[in-house]
């Protein structure tokens, strides 16, 4: 599963959604968490279609994406749908 975090230079809000996805990663060990900055690389943040940061997206195995949340989540949200991304 991958744990996608979108951020912004300007973003405060985005070191805390980097705590919380670190938490949660503490309960997924074969998550990997992915940051992209969209100033740094503008055509992934388009291709993701981001609006705001922090903008967190979760992606199964085959890469569907299975959540996604703009602004901070919390430990039991992101945890939450990380189930919905483990394998059946």
């Amino acid at each position: 599963m991958e744990l996608t975090l979108v951020t912004s230079a300007f973003c405060g809000a985005c070191s805390r959604t980097r705590a919380v996805l670190a938490d949660a990663a503490r309960f997924l060990p074969d998550a990997t968490i992915t940051e992209i900055d969209v100033a740094r690389d503008p055509d992934a943040a388009e291709a993701l279609d981001i609006r705001f940061t922090p903008t967190v997206i979760i992606r199964d195995a085959e890469g569907t994406q299975v959540f996604r949340a703009e602004g901070v989540p919390t430990v039991p949200q992101v945890l939450t749908a990380a189930v919905k991304a483990l394998p059946v």
